[in-house]
């Protein structure tokens, strides 16, 4: 990867931030997004934009192709069946939300077993939460190991009577990627279905379903060099057809008449309303520009990013800061959630500023996390700083970064 040529695809890293050109380590709350993306976007909006699915006339045919076309491109890329199955949402949050209802709401009932990890952000927690409070159904916790690793010791008996298993492909906190496979093997023998959030996977590592064999996955347009307003759920044909639509209104009907309505067949029967036209035709060349670049290209980048960022950790400073999260590169993401002794995160991340060094502060939406973080000697964690990677970092940004904190550490008398 020539990722000094990459960088120069993505016009907001130019940006210039208290006299600094910025050192971008946020990704993992949304990627930069390249200017073969937005010029794709603009070109629509300028050139033939109009809605999909509603006209006949050339421009609406055209906009309303090139918007399958993108659905196509995602259901490709994943490695789907068919793009019947790739539902577009507002955002994974959504996606499982409507995985909650359409699904939850038809299918669990008093006594049922839901079952979250310790490592879920909330979108992957409080729409369970919710459908818990509806129907009487209880909630159980896979537990983690000291390196935030999901510990699978009891997990048959966590799982016995689940009907649902809910889980992350990869942390957004600690940069844990999990054992999705054998997490699937393990709801399939609990008679449960799975539902992956894999928000923080797909940008970085190959998904194909097939080797998942998952029964829903979410994820977003937003951290995958796509913009923001699209997410994407995908599940098994057979679920989706036994599902009630989610949301009611256009689009989403083969029949209305005074009496009731007959839903849509697959995916419109999920999308009421004017979807997010542009953001899912933008979202298609976020992935070619992805699948330029080669994902094993974008494994071994990222790979040598976290070790050389791990060492950093572990050596640069003193044992005045701590990484929280695996120790070493295998099975996790080029995430590192970080704190300062005795200096709160938003205050590091304040300091880092400073330098034009652009990390995320705060609790990440996984505040069950932060509270497993506190346990034994880590008492006090309410927040971490967050610094994620992607395919426009350098070894560089790295040593940007370190020497922010080291000027943080100055700043506090650490």
């Amino acid at each position: 990867m020539d990722v000094q040529r990459i960088k120069k695809d993505f016009p907001g890293l130019e940006r210039i931030v208290n006299g600094h050109q910025i050192t971008f380590l946020d990704s993992g709350a949304s990627s930069q997004t390249p200017t073969q993306v937005l010029d794709v976007m603009d070109h629509v909006y300028n050139d033939h934009y109009a809605n999909v699915h509603r006209g006949v006339y050339t421009t609406a045919q055209e906009i309303s192709n090139e918007f399958e076309l993108s659905r196509k491109k995602i259901a490709k890329f994943i490695g789907a069946s068919t793009d019947k199955e790739v539902i577009f949402t507002r955002n994974a949050t959504e996606s499982i939300n409507l995985v909650a209802r359409a699904w939850g709401d038809k299918n669990i009932k008093t006594g049922d077993v839901i079952v979250l990890t310790h490592l879920e952000h909330h979108s992957n927690i409080v729409p369970w939460q919710q459908l818990a409070s509806r129907t009487g159904a209880i909630i159980k916790w896979i537990p983690l190991t000291d390196e935030t690793r999901l510990d699978l010791n009891n997990a048959t008996e966590i799982l016995k009577n689940a009907k649902v298993f809910a889980f992350s492909a990869a942390s957004n906190v600690t940069g844990t990627v999990t054992q999705v496979k054998e997490l699937v093997e393990l709801a399939k023998a609990a008679g449960a279905i799975s539902v992956v959030d894999a928000c923080q996977y797909v940008p970085h590592l190959k998904l194909n379903i097939k080797d998942w064999d998952a029964d829903f996955i979410a994820f977003s347009a937003h951290k995958m060099l796509g913009p923001t307003g699209l997410g994407i759920l995908w599940g098994k044909e057979e679920l989706l057809n036994a599902m009630d639509p989610f949301l009611g209104g256009g689009s989403m009907i083969e029949e209305v008449t005074l009496e009731g309505f007959t839903s849509a067949p697959l995916p419109e029967k999920f999308e009421a309303g004017t979807p997010a036209i542009v953001e899912a035709i933008g979202t298609g060349s976020a992935i070619d520009y992805l699948e330029s670049i080669g994902f094993k290209n974008l494994l071994d980048h990222e790979k040598m990013l976290t070790d050389y960022a791990l060492d950093m950790f572990k050596n640069r400073f003193d044992g005045k800061v701590t990484l929280h999260g695996p120790k070493i590169s295998d099975d996790r993401l080029a995430v590192f959630s970080f704190t300062i002794k005795e200096v709160h995160p938003h205050d590091v991340s304040q300091v880092l500023d400073e330098s034009g060094v652009c990390v995320r502060a705060g609790h990440h939406c996984a505040k069950p996390l932060m509270r497993v973080l506190s346990e034994g000697d880590r008492v006090g964690i309410g927040a971490t700083s967050r610094a994620s990677a992607y395919l426009y970092n350098t070894t560089d940004d790295f040593d940007r970064l370190g020497d922010a904190i080291e000027k943080a550490i100055k700043f506090f008398a650490i």
